[in-house]
């Protein structure tokens, strides 16, 4: 499948092949694994270990947004982030930073970081009030940047999901997001989207986000899927413990990727990595 490259700060990313971003959460309450990695040396070994196993990106997040989160104070979220990103940045790999926050996308974008994922789609303003998260990337005229749909916010997204189709919400708000970076000169090419599987949708809706994933890729932009260890996958399978949901994301993530996601974000990289190069080896024979 032939798909425009992915422009970041330092790196021109080939999506031309399906692209795995390992989760490192420098967090004490992830859903999956919060507390595994909570400092940033156990981070920056997990994050060797990711790069060992195959990964082609690592995103760094230093806030759980799962269902129920608490924010986390601005300076607790840098003091996280921030020595993990400036490591991290010297290995030569694409970097991502997962926050909301304008004032941590621009530390980390200093630091070289060379793409922000963003649960807000940019729609967030500085603590003073003065600097939004789309000034930032704007400012910063090569980073990429990951646009993902969230319905209401981590606090009560689940106890009111979302009501109706949810695809053609989706498609409808991730094209206004687009609209909108794209208005302030952030190129084409910067912008990735992401349906955002367990922000506040039901099991049934994100398996309709997955099964017509395609009216999502109408809208021209590379799709980043995020299946892993979800809770949904927890529903279908039965399985209650996250970190035993492998089988269920490994799954998830080929089937994103076989309708069209050119990135998949996942805990377990080797089993997911394992899984892709089985499927290009088959598609590579077919088109032989």
């Amino acid at each position: 499948m032939t798909a425009a490259p992915w422009q970041t700060s330092r790196f021109v990313i080939d999506l031309s092949r399906p692209q795995v971003m390992g989760i490192v959460n420098v967090t004490p309450d992830s859903f999956s694994d919060g507390g595994a990695h909570a400092d940033a040396a156990s981070g920056l070994r997990h994050a060797e270990t990711l790069l060992r196993e195959g990964a082609d990106m690592l995103d760094i997040g230093g806030e759980s947004t799962r269902p129920g989160a608490p924010p986390v104070p601005l300076e607790e979220e840098l003091a996280r982030v921030v020595p993990v990103v400036r490591e991290a940045v010297r290995w030569g790999v694409p970097i991502s930073v997962d926050t909301y926050k304008p004032e941590v996308m621009a530390a980390c974008l200093e630091l070289g970081a060379d793409i922000i994922n963003d649960v807000w789609a940019l729609r967030r303003v500085s603590a003073d009030g003065r600097t939004g998260a789309l000034d930032v990337v704007a400012q910063h005229p090569r980073c990429g940047v990951v646009l993902m749909h969230m319905h209401r916010q981590p606090q009560d997204m689940q106890v009111q999901p979302m009501q109706g189709d949810a695809v053609s919400q989706v498609r409808d708000f991730l094209a206004a997001r687009a609209q909108a970076v794209r208005d302030r000169g952030v190129a084409r090419e910067r912008v990735v989207l992401d349906y955002g599987i367990g922000f506040g949708k039901t099991v049934e809706q994100n398996l309709d986000l997955l099964a017509r994933q395609q009216e999502l890729l109408t809208l021209g932009y590379p799709l980043l899927a995020g299946w892993s260890r979800k809770s949904t996958l927890g529903r279908i399978t039965g399985e209650d413990v996250a970190a035993r949901r492998v089988g269920a994301s490994v799954a998830a993530a080929l089937l994103a990727v076989q309708r069209g996601a050119r990135i998949v974000r996942v805990h377990d990289v080797a089993p997911t990595v394992q899984a892709l190069r089985v499927w290009q080896a088959l598609n590579a024979r077919e088109a032989a």
